[in-house]
């Protein structure tokens, strides 16, 4: 039971120290050494300073995991230990990497004697409470190889991990998961945003939402964070701007290839975008449309 991971961030340093806990060897690298100052002293934890430290200290057919934002981050990891695993190594994506770019992958290593699983996984930074939501995708001998850790890392051993098919199906499986999150979330923010703005029927959200939580059929873990947002912070002073990461673009495109209807998740894709400003011009020119009919436009704020 022991294995690599490279990256700490906060997906990385968790699971490392889910693994850690339950009685895995984890030997750990990190180009930032702050991360990797972060899980001194944790137990059955060593950190290595260089990929190829890491790969020496790592014996037998070596299990070695990726914790790297998508893209370059995994290309250059993946090029870099190429010369350093050994026929039989199995690498393990854990990242929200494209699922083409992962059958790609596990292609490119299968020829060189290496195996190679994509990753899906769920459960941010309350997975090393919790566990871990994982969905695998790889040959059946490679998710034989990880079992035991995925037994580790998931809420129990029997339960929340899944091997969901072929070298790919795993990351499919999690950008779809991401786009349903994408519906969800701009569902509640819409529900609580109609509930605030009828604010002649005083109705404490905060305390709603706390009582959505219990039997009701909306409750969920994206209700728990909302719940604790509105009766604890509030959302006033936060910037209107929601980031989209790549999954639900990535469903929506694939949603058009296979030509299967997916208005919500498309609709609170396209909301996302429009916080980040990109409606802004479309919005100028219709005001301005509006105004050619007898309309006024908005004049534009005066500076000071």
């Amino acid at each position: 039971m022991e294995l690599g991971i490279v990256g700490l961030g906060k997906m990385g340093a968790g699971m490392a120290r889910r693994l850690a806990r339950g009685g895995a060897r984890v030997v750990c690298y990190d180009q930032a050494s702050a991360a990797q100052e972060a899980l001194a002293g944790e137990a059955n934890v060593d950190c290595a300073e260089n990929l190829a430290a890491l790969c020496a200290r790592l014996a037998g057919e070596r299990v070695i995991v990726l914790s790297l934002p998508a893209g370059e981050a995994v290309e250059d990891t993946i090029r870099d230990l190429l010369p350093l695993c050994s026929s039989g190594d199995t690498v393990i994506d854990c990242g929200n990497s494209y699922y083409r770019d992962s059958k790609r992958r596990a292609l490119a290593l299968s020829q060189q004697g290496l195996r190679y699983i994509d990753a899906g996984v769920s459960g941010g930074v309350h997975g090393l409470e919790n566990g871990y939501c994982l969905m695998l995708g790889g040959t059946a001998r490679s998710i034989e190889i990880f079992e035991p850790f995925a037994r580790v890392l998931a809420p129990a051993p029997e339960r929340g991990w899944l091997h969901c098919g072929p070298s790919g199906a795993g990351h499919f499986a999690k950008m779809i998961h991401n786009g349903i999150e994408y519906g969800m979330m701009q569902a509640l923010a819409e529900g609580f945003a109609l509930l605030e703005a009828r604010r002649e029927l005083d109705i404490d959200v905060g305390r709603l939402a706390e009582t959505w939580r219990h039997g009701s059929v909306v409750r969920s873990w994206l209700l728990d964070l909302c719940a604790d947002i509105l009766m604890d912070e509030g959302v006033e002073g936060i910037a209107p701007i929601v980031a989209d990461s790549g999954e639900g673009r990535w469903t929506a495109l694939e949603a058009i290839e296979l030509g299967v209807p997916a208005p919500a998740i498309t609709a609170a894709l396209m909301n996302r975008f429009s916080s980040q400003g990109r409606s802004d011009y479309a919005r100028r020119l219709l005001a301005m449309m509006r105004a050619r009919f007898g309309g006024h436009p908005t004049e534009k704020p005066r500076p000071e």
